[in-house]
């Protein structure tokens, strides 16, 4: 009989990698710093989405220099770092290589800001000719919209802030199931637009509001995606709440808050 266990992420002390054959490039302004066919997808230790790293003659290594290490492990305790610089301009640390052979060789950049390290250091990257946004997508993460008739009730405070039996659910591997309602089952009186968009690589733009209850101010917890990326065009314009900061009811039924990378918001 096979041993039975609940699949889950890899543990938090492995530094994996797999090729991939996309064709992925990356800009600083108007300047090809990576043209790549043949990059490596590299999930860090405890690091929930992976990064590219890329044959090092993919890459514009003479816009390269040298770069102290910084303090802390960073890129799984890499020695290796370099600084960037593109039209007079120097961006610190911003690309690094792993140890080892199944590594070596490769260089990996910085994609997006992550507190101790570096800042974002190119501008764009393209997976064929397909912009994508914040990190590289996962082969092994799916996101799928269905429409739905289950009853949602979204409450904060005791005050109702949305309610509808026409959600459209968005399953996303490893993250709560997330409930978007259509706009005129809201109760914009409660919500005030909060001067934030981010990117998601799978969903595309987000525009939020916070909404004032009988506690302080909760921000940012209030979310649509006008212009979704055509894979959950059912979301389109609809409004999500984070589980993890209201209550949720399903059928009658008040879901879990889960903790998550968003628990801190």
């Amino acid at each position: 009989m096979p041993r039975v266990s609940r699949r889950g992420q890899l543990p938090d002390d492995e530094l994996t990698w797999e090729p991939s054959e996309r064709w992925v490039r990356g800009f600083r302004g108007d300047t090809l710093v990576v043209d790549s066919r043949k990059p490596r997808l590299v999930w860090e230790p405890g690091m929930p989405v992976p990064l590219y790293v890329f044959p090092a003659g993919d890459v514009r290594t003479d816009l390269l220099t040298p770069a102290a290490v910084p303090s802390g492990s960073v890129h799984a305790g890499s020695t290796v770092f370099y600084d960037l610089t593109v039209d007079d301009e120097v961006l610190p640390r911003a690309a690094w290589s792993y140890p080892g052979d199944e590594l070596g060789g490769h260089i990996g950049f910085e994609w997006f800001g992550l507190e101790g390290r570096a800042p974002r250091s190119l501008d764009r990257w393209f997976e064929e000719e397909e912009e994508i946004f914040v990190h590289p997508r996962d082969p092994y993460k799916r996101v799928d919209a269905l429409h739905s008739t289950r009853r949602v009730r979204v409450e904060a405070d005791g005050q109702v802030l949305a309610e509808t039996s026409d959600p459209v659910l968005l399953f996303e591997t490893r993250l709560p199931t997330r409930y978007y309602i259509p706009r005129d089952d809201v109760d914009w009186d409660l919500l005030h637009r909060v001067n934030l968009t981010t990117r998601c690589p799978y969903k595309g733009v987000a525009q939020y509001w916070s909404f004032r209850g009988t506690d302080a101010e909760r921000r940012s917890v209030v979310w649509s995606y006008p212009e979704p990326l055509p894979a959950v065009e059912p979301i389109r314009d609809r409004v999500a709440f984070y589980n993890e900061f209201v209550d949720i009811y399903v059928d009658g039924i008040l879901q879990e808050h889960p903790q998550t990378t968003f628990s801190r918001r």
